[in-house]
């Protein structure tokens, strides 16, 4: 494991690689809107080739962004514990947060349009503390309903002390 902190006794599952087509979806949405702006004002205020040239930047930009989107998404990883549920993600700046069952309030599943359509749900936890808050992106819409539902009664359970 080349997590210098996170536990080595641990089993950890990776989410799906559909959360980088959603990523990259989204990205290509924005970065398009970008070029096609950048090419029309600058292409209208000063010359055409300046706007072709910042259409093609934002284009490069793209494809910087598609390589950084599939490394954060293969960052991303849970584990289930015996009291606690740990959430790794991060490249450069990796993040281990840790979520005692018991210090758990509630558990979301959300998924927007565009993860529905790629079949992606994301499992959000929610604790007294926001600092201890954590989210799991990408989860098949199952294995999300079925990570809320052991998370919520395990959480149940631990605050009731059984």
């Amino acid at each position: 494991m080349d997590d210098l902190f996170a536990p080595s006794d641990v089993s950890w599952t990776p989410v799906s690689p559909k959360l980088a087509a959603v990523r990259r979806v989204s990205a290509a949405v924005m970065f398009g809107v970008l070029a096609i702006a950048g090419l029309l004002l600058l292409g209208m205020l000063l010359d055409w080739v300046y706007g072709v040239l910042a259409a093609v930047l934002v284009v490069l930009g793209y494809g910087w962004a598609w390589v950084l989107i599939g490394r954060n998404q293969r960052s991303w990883k849970y584990a289930e514990r015996e009291d606690e549920l740990l959430v790794s993600h991060g490249i450069m700046f990796r993040q281990l947060v840790v979520v005692p069952y018991g210090r758990m309030q509630f558990v979301d599943v959300a998924a927007g349009p565009l993860e529905r359509s790629f079949g992606v749900a994301t499992v959000e936890l929610h604790t007294a503390t926001p600092a201890t808050d954590a989210k799991i992106p990408g989860l098949h819409p199952d294995e999300a309903s079925r990570l809320r539902d052991r998370l919520s009664a395990l959480g149940q359970a631990q605050a009731w002390g059984l």
